[in-house]
């Protein structure tokens, strides 16, 4: 009898600390390390915990930046196109990744690197273009020449404008549904959602303002917009037509950057010209610092960009020097740790119910 009751105690221990409702998810914080610089920045991660962001390769802030693919440990170099610089946004569960280079002619082009090797994906015309995600079907979104832009099947596909002079894509889901944002003529920028072969403007919390950053497959689209006035934005959940405030950690601004499939959210809150990384999630917004696990609350967490299905968190972080390098977060225990556990803590009890 003492053994059933000590692993009831702990499968309900175990269930009780994986409810986000319980506030009690900590963090890990792994250092990504740079590609010899001491700068760099974690804007994508994929369900197999890859990473993919940008680093600088020398301690000059105006020198060289690199993107870079994290993959088992490891910050890999993904070079560029004959130029010196080149950023990485996006990446999908296949670890493709895309992102944009400069060239040997001072243009710069979108890529998508694949196997080992970057494609160059030219433009729509003119001579820059920028990739900023990519789905699991290999479909591209991003910018040139002043409009988004969908790259699929081997094409760079122009996706126009709402009324105005220019639209970037952000984001795209697995439905082929693209989020991003556009500049009317009147010289307001609105987030826009493009599916069905057209694009809809969002709106905002207060018609004026809104910036469209990330897209789940739930069709749940988030980014920031402005609430009371100029320079004054929140981070928005856009869900069934309906663009909801998120507020902030307790400044006056705060930019959504991502979400998961759960519809957990991350982005930052600016107080005072300090950034704080954030989560909402359970309707409720947390400062990611608050969250770290014992061993690492030494790391400051200035933004997190992004957070795939097992909730795992990138962006950057301060170290104990002072620099500023890419990080990634895990919850502890990991979501398929826990549930491991769980499952053979009950196996147990089975078992020994069976054998009284």
């Amino acid at each position: 009898m003492k053994n059933i009751t000590a692993i009831t105690l702990i499968v309900g221990s175990l269930l009780l600390f994986s409810s986000p409702a319980q506030g009690i998810v900590q963090y890990s914080v792994t250092d990504l390390g740079t590609l010899g610089g001491s700068v760099s920045e974690a804007n994508s991660i994929n369900n197999k915990g890859q990473v993919a962001g940008r680093s600088y390769t020398t301690n000059n802030s105006n020198g060289p930046c690199h993107a870079f693919l994290y993959s088992g440990g490891v910050m890999q170099d993904l070079g560029v196109f004959g130029g010196n610089s080149s950023h990485a946004y996006g990446i999908n569960d296949s670890g493709q990744v895309v992102g944009d280079s400069s060239t040997t002619s001072g243009a710069t082009h979108a890529f998508l690197y694949s196997g080992g090797t970057m494609q160059d994906l030219g433009t729509l015309s003119g001579t820059y273009s920028y990739a900023y995600d990519i789905n699991n079907n290999g479909q591209i979104v991003g910018g040139s020449s002043n409009h988004a832009f969908l790259y699929s099947g081997g094409a760079m596909h122009d996706l126009g404008t709402i009324a105005g002079i220019r639209s970037d894509a952000y984001g795209i889901n697995d439905l082929g549904q693209v989020v991003g944002s556009f500049i009317a003529s009147s010289g307001y920028t609105q987030a826009f959602l493009y599916s069905g072969g057209a694009m809809h403007g969002l709106g905002s919390i207060n018609g004026t303002f809104s910036y469209g950053e990330g897209i789940n497959n739930n069709s749940q689209v988030v980014g920031y917009t402005d609430t009371t006035g100029v320079s004054t934005y929140h981070a928005f959940l856009y869900s069934n037509g309906t663009m909801q405030d998120l507020g902030t950690l307790g400044g006056t601004v705060s930019y959504a950057q991502g979400i998961n499939n759960s519809g957990q959210v991350v982005g930052y809150d600016q107080n005072n010209g300090a950034d704080s990384a954030f989560l909402y999630s359970g309707g409720v917004m947390q400062d990611l610092h608050n969250l770290l696990a014992p061993g690492f609350t030494n790391w400051y967490i200035s933004t997190a960009n992004a957070i795939n299905d097992s909730g795992q968190i990138v962006g950057t972080g301060g170290t104990v020097s002072g620099q500023t390098h890419a990080v990634l977060l895990t919850p502890i225990p990991e979501p398929t740790t826990l549930l491991l556990l769980t499952i053979g803590a009950i196996s147990l009890l089975t078992f020994i119910r069976r054998k009284r």
